[in-house]
């Protein structure tokens, strides 16, 4: 059987596309490199950044409570400093960051509608 090359990309459900947008973007970094308008208003965006690649849409029915695990492909103290950095870049813009464990160290940070973003530490 022939390995297909997949390319998956979470949903994040939101409130307002247009404000999680700013969240994504002028916050975390992220770019948007294509959204869907309907009556004129943004209703699903991608956002991305290093890999990472979620969508954002207000048009389910369900708001906030998703959860992504992000990860890199990085050698541990690579991984660790890369981390650091991440984390002094969102917190000098505003980003509250909180610490979590899920067997390791975890860096957390939580958009507006409640959907989480889980960036590991090396074990």
């Amino acid at each position: 059987m022939q390995s297909l090359p997949w390319f998956a990309r979470s949903v994040f459900t939101v409130a307002d596309v247009e404000a999680s947008l700013r969240f994504y973007v002028d916050q975390l970094g992220f770019t948007s490199p294509w959204s869907y308008k309907e009556n004129g208003k943004i209703q699903i965006a991608q956002v991305e950044r290093d890999g990472c690649a979620l969508i954002l849409a207000s048009n389910l029915e369900r708001i906030g409570k998703g959860r992504v695990f992000v990860s890199t492909n990085l050698e541990p103290e690579s991984q660790i400093a890369a981390l650091d950095v991440f984390r002094a870049e969102i917190e000098a813009r505003g980003v509250a960051v909180k610490a979590g464990r899920w067997g390791y160290r975890l860096l957390v940070v939580t958009d507006p509608d409640g959907n989480e973003l889980l960036f590991n530490y090396p074990a």
